[in-house]
């Protein structure tokens, strides 16, 4: 018998893919990238700055190397790369996403075959609670969740480009912390916005809004998206907060937005990835099985949110492709 050997590397790459994201989060949690930043590029002198056993250093450094996350050797000093540089401390790192998904998430992911199996959360097993429940009660972890969701929001900067938001109301529902809607006011002058979210998201976001755009512009609401949405505005936006809801529930929100739109000429804006099932590429596959692992959600089909936008009494009238496979979707009340 013939051994494809190619076939056994690629099986070898994937299932230790999980080790590879796990040295990373080590990387993290050990604050390795600024270490190195700061001028710490031996062994013997990251062992000292983490509390870390030097040979334990040694070979996790030796794998990090071989992976491109750094550059160099113990005996010529170890450089950072464009890849740590992103996970140093700062207002756009990828640290905190490394360790959410270094510790909640792949303690959620070890329950794969059970959410599979169920197509119920492997984090409710995992955690015995719903990972929603979960950052209501543990501050730090919501804390990081929200980093994690802003810092890996690249595409926020393109919104504007695809939607003319001048002169307009515009309401950000479920809008967390406030930086797509900071990002939309600060790129259109005249624009007008209201963050609403839950209560629990209005001191992160107050902050953010004061300190970018002014709360002379941005006015706050706490509420639940599923009761009602404040009313009389030009714009409702959705980004990326309907992969762990229902289709009962989502058509819900749909409907909630087109009852307290404006007037007909009033929009709404969905930012979000889909999935295909023909031809899927990697990325949207893997975060639908990610959201059923985590929350029992899943990324929908561009005509399932299209019949869900149907029952509510919207209708899809433009798309837009944004960056990390995200797609804008603007749709517009049923014309009579």
């Amino acid at each position: 018998m013939t051994v494809d050997v190619q076939a056994t590397r690629d099986v070898v790459d994937i299932i230790t893919g999980g080790w590879r994201a796990q040295a990373l989060y080590t990387a993290v949690r050990l604050g390795l990238p600024d270490h190195i930043e700061a001028g710490r590029d031996t062994d013997a002198e990251l062992a000292k700055a983490t509390g870390a056993d030097e040979q334990g250093i040694h070979r996790l450094m030796r794998l990090l190397v071989a992976m491109g996350i750094f550059e160099g050797s113990d005996s010529t000093g170890y450089r950072g790369t464009r890849v740590s540089a992103a996970l140093l401390e700062g207002p756009q790192s990828l640290g905190d996403m490394c360790l959410l998904y270094g510790e909640e998430f792949y303690a959620a992911w070890g329950h794969a075959h059970h959410a599979v199996s169920t197509r119920s959360s492997g984090f409710e097993v995992a955690y015995g609670r719903s990972f929603y429940e979960y950052l209501g009660q543990d501050p730090a972890t919501a804390r990081r969740f929200q980093v994690t969701m802003n810092a890996a929001s690249m595409f926020f900067h393109q919104v504007p480009e695809v939607f003319d938001f001048s002169g307009r109301k515009v309401v950000d529902v479920g809008g967390g912390g406030g930086h797509l809607l900071a990002t939309i006011l600060g790129a259109t002058p005249d624009a007008q916005g209201t963050l609403f979210d839950r209560e629990h998201m209005m001191p992160k976001a107050r902050e953010h809004l004061s300190a970018t755009v002014g709360l002379d512009r941005a006015e706050l609401v706490g509420g639940d998206m599923f009761q009602g949405v404040p009313a009389g505005g030009d714009v409702y936006i959705l980004c990326r907060v309907l992969a762990g809801h229902d289709d009962e529930a989502v058509v819900g929100v749909f409907e909630n937005c087109r009852h307290a739109m404006a007037d007909s000429s009033s929009r709404l804006l969905i930012l979000d990835r889909f999935v295909e099932d023909e031809n899927s590429t990697v990325l949207p596959a893997l975060w639908d099985l990610h959201l059923l692992v985590t929350t029992g959600g899943e990324h929908r089909t561009l005509d399932r949110i299209t019949h869900l936008l149907d029952r509510a009494g919207l209708e899809i009238t433009g798309t837009a492709e944004l960056p990390m496979e995200t797609t804008a979707l603007i749709a517009a009340p049923h014309t009579p």
